[in-house]
């Protein structure tokens, strides 16, 4: 059983210590491990060629669409706003509310941070506060840090919720992605709670720095967590951060205006005191891509059932793996996040005076800057469906029954936070060991989509001590060369989030 289970488990060894050890590129890491994954399949566990070759055909169909689809549409939609320049004046919007640092932080870092991570996830929700916040006078290694750490919880709902939403395609728990959405949101509550005060506190130097902000903090956390409850209980993985993150910004600024009018000197920059000059519809005219993403998204929603079913009739289903108990990949053609992305982004270009031509050279230049990227998840999407197919899921489950028994629960969000640190994505994370977690709780009896939330809010966790998103926030806020610095300062924060949530989840198991 031992030997069994260190067979199966060289894939995922070999992808830590490609880009761990040996500091591969995730593309070039991903293909090797592909590489092991189908000789061990083939040759170890008798998996047939063309069984093995259409497996990997399954990964990458299903890693194009929609997960590539939809990441590409919202990092599109942010490069466009560069493009126009309606992010400068984005910026600008943000930086007016108030000359006080912790205010600007938690508006900026907290509110901002998980629109965006919210609309395209993928790094974008690290770096465009984190340099925000350093543009506006924020010291830039706490800065760097605050986003990694708050950036963690919103994960499970980034990129329009394409990590929920893989999980329970590649886990068979398609039909129950409500109740995943739910337990996700429940599970990390706590954390999701405490993270924008744990922001006052790194970017302010310490606890003192609450002084003040106790009412602010308190409204900017409860203003989120409970829309995203709501949301992900009734609605889905789509919304939860989007409609969350525009509650929470709107209730920090009123709150600004009420609790910190009168700003600490300690903590008053000097780059956010300036007066908006921007008229109401120049700021309509930055915000349009994502004013537009947002309704759309909200009528295409199961919210109104009319123009959703309708949407849904354009679809296609269709097995690939010519195997036994082949999985179905289904193929939403109009009723899929990222074509409503794609729909908002155009309008939302045309809005802001891009020209047709200008559109799509911004388009091409997005998908070769992530062509690597199309590659790292169509590898990692084939790796998990060999191991599947092969058995190798199986075996590991096995082991981590016998080895945990009743106690797995409290090492599932590490299990995922381990996948969110080596792959840096939450939906490669739930791809990796999203089956092996719930066929793990299947075999103990346990809530298979409580443990299936908890391999997601893991993957968060992970992430904020992941190499790639460290390299992303520390290069926008000019801090290349100080990785282990904002490493160390993070790691403390993984560990003890991801001790609450393995506490959490085995009371809830």
């Amino acid at each position: 059983m031992v030997m069994k289970f260190a067979i199966a488990m060289l894939p995922i060894l070999w992808l830590i210590v490609a880009l761990s050890v040996l500091k591969m590129k995730g593309h070039i890491a991903c293909l090797l491990t592909l590489g092991v994954t189908l000789v061990l399949g083939i040759f170890v566990w008798k998996l047939p060629a063309m069984y093995a070759a259409s497996g990997v055909l399954e990964g990458i169909l299903n890693g194009l669409w929609p997960i590539c689809l939809v990441i590409i549409s919202a990092l599109f939609t942010y490069n466009l706003t560069v493009e126009t320049k309606a992010m400068d004046k984005i910026k600008q919007m943000l930086g007016s509310i108030s000359p006080d640092a912790r205010v600007l932080a938690i508006l900026i870092g907290w509110g901002f941070g998980n629109f965006m991570e919210g609309m395209a996830g993928f790094g974008t929700a690290v770096a465009i506060p984190a340099s925000m916040m350093v543009g506006a006078g924020l010291a830039p290694v706490p800065s760097v840090v605050a986003c990694l750490v708050v950036n963690s919880t919103p994960t499970c709902f980034g990129s329009v919720g394409v990590p929920t939403q893989t999980l329970c395609s590649v886990t068979g728990l398609t039909d129950r992605v409500l109740v995943v959405a739910s337990n996700a949101s429940l599970l990390q509550a706590l954390l999701t709670f405490l993270s924008p005060f744990f922001m006052v506190i790194i970017v302010g130097g310490g606890i003192k720095a609450l002084k003040g902000m106790l009412p602010l903090t308190l409204i900017s956390s409860v203003s989120f967590l409970i829309p995203q409850f709501i949301v992900a209980t009734f609605v889905g993985p789509e919304l939860p951060n989007i409609i969350g993150s525009i509650i929470s910004m709107a209730c920090i600024i009123g709150a600004a205006k009420v609790f910190n009018k009168t700003p600490d000197p300690a903590y008053t920059i000097s780059q956010g005191s300036g007066e908006l000059s921007l008229s109401l519809n120049e700021g309509l005219v930055a915000w349009s891509p994502f004013i537009l993403i947002f309704v759309l998204l909200l009528i295409t929603s199961n919210l109104v059932p009319p123009v959703h079913d309708a949407l849904l009739l354009a679809t296609s289903k269709v097995s690939v793996y010519l195997g036994e108990n082949p999985g179905t990949l289904t193929f939403n053609w109009l009723a899929c996040p990222g074509v409503t992305i794609f729909v908002a982004a155009f309008l939302g270009g045309a809005i802001q005076k891009a020209s047709i031509g200008t559109m799509f050279k911004v388009l091409f230049q997005t998908l070769y800057n992530y062509r690597n990227t199309i590659l790292t998840i169509c590898s990692v999407m084939s790796v998990a469906k060999i191991m599947g197919y092969s058995g190798m899921i199986s075996v590991i489950a096995q082991f981590l029954v016998a080895a945990t028994g009743s106690a797995f629960p409290l090492i599932s969000p590490l299990i995922g936070g381990l996948g969110g640190f080596v792959t840096g994505s939450g939906t490669s994370t739930c791809v990796l060991f999203g089956p092996l977690q719930v066929q793990t709780a299947g075999t103990l009896g346990l809530n298979q989509e409580w443990i299936a939330a908890a391999n997601v809010a893991g993957a968060g966790i992970g992430k904020m001590i992941s190499p790639q998103g460290i390299a992303i926030g520390t290069g926008a806020a000019g801090l290349v060369g100080k990785e282990s610095e904002v490493l160390g300062k993070a790691v403390r924060f993984f560990i003890l989030y991801v001790a609450i949530a393995g506490v959490i989840c085995m009371i809830g198991a």
